[in-house]
């Protein structure tokens, strides 16, 4: 199944079912009507787009109420590295509203998407935060470095790729070079490949941009020893320079 196949109208109406149990007024019957058997041949981000504009239609216009609610209907978190892409899917547009509206309440949307990612992948929703409040939230995203959830730890390295894919190229890295260097040296270490790959995928993001500080930041590596989730950092990094 193609993964825009996943928001057909069954999914539609789980989710309105989903947000009617949190949200007392919200008007399920209207959101149902304005997109079953409207998904047609749209492809996947114009129907989350569709669901998301139909979702603000038909909920409060106070955001932070909106996330206050939506935090119980979450779920169990995942219970291991694996399986974001496999339970998740069905959060997407939830993630897409943070992502539209989260400047709105920068400090409450990024704690909720530090929940988020703990189901669903938060690397879209954080990027405008970051774009906003750069400092503040890399800050925090330092902190996530230490989580006890992979998942958290493997967001402060993902919602900070320059060329992170299906999403607008974001510079915080070279902005906030000396907090993005703490990031991934934080995590240089991760024993989860999960992590792993992302911090090599950011070097390699960064190769493209500025070299020269993608191998400033492997030299430091160098000198306080080399472990061997290390050295497959650097390797996955390095794997398009020749």
């Amino acid at each position: 199944m193609k993964y825009k196949d996943y928001y057909n109208d069954a999914y539609i109406v789980s989710l309105s079912q989903k947000i009617r149990s949190v949200m007392p007024d919200f008007a399920d019957e209207t959101f149902c009507h304005s997109l079953v058997g409207r998904m047609g041949d749209r492809e996947l981000f114009e129907r989350i787009d569709c669901i998301v504009d139909a979702l603000e239609s038909c909920v409060t216009g106070d955001y932070a109420a909106n996330i206050q609610a939506f935090y119980p209907m979450l779920g169990p978190e995942l219970e291991k590295p694996e399986g974001m892409f496999n339970f998740g899917w069905w959060l997407w547009p939830i993630g897409r509203y943070v992502e539209r509206h989260g400047n709105e309440d920068w400090r409450l949307s990024l704690s909720f998407v530090k929940e988020l990612t703990k189901r669903f992948t938060g690397e879209f929703a954080i990027r405008p935060l970051l774009q906003e409040h750069p400092g503040d939230v890399m800050d925090e995203l330092i902190k996530w470095t230490a989580d006890k959830n992979v998942h958290v730890r493997r967001l402060a390295s993902e919602g900070v790729r320059i060329r992170l894919p299906w999403s607008q190229r974001l510079y915080v890295a070279l902005d906030e070079f000396e907090r993005y260097t703490k990031i991934l040296t934080n995590l240089k270490d991760a024993p989860e490949k999960f992590v792993q790959k992302s911090v090599g995928n950011n070097l390699n993001d960064l190769y493209k941009d500025a070299p020269e500080k993608a191998e400033f930041i492997i030299l430091q590596w160098q000198k306080t020893g080399q472990s061997k989730a290390q050295e497959w950092i650097i390797k996955h990094g390095r794997r398009n320079q020749k």
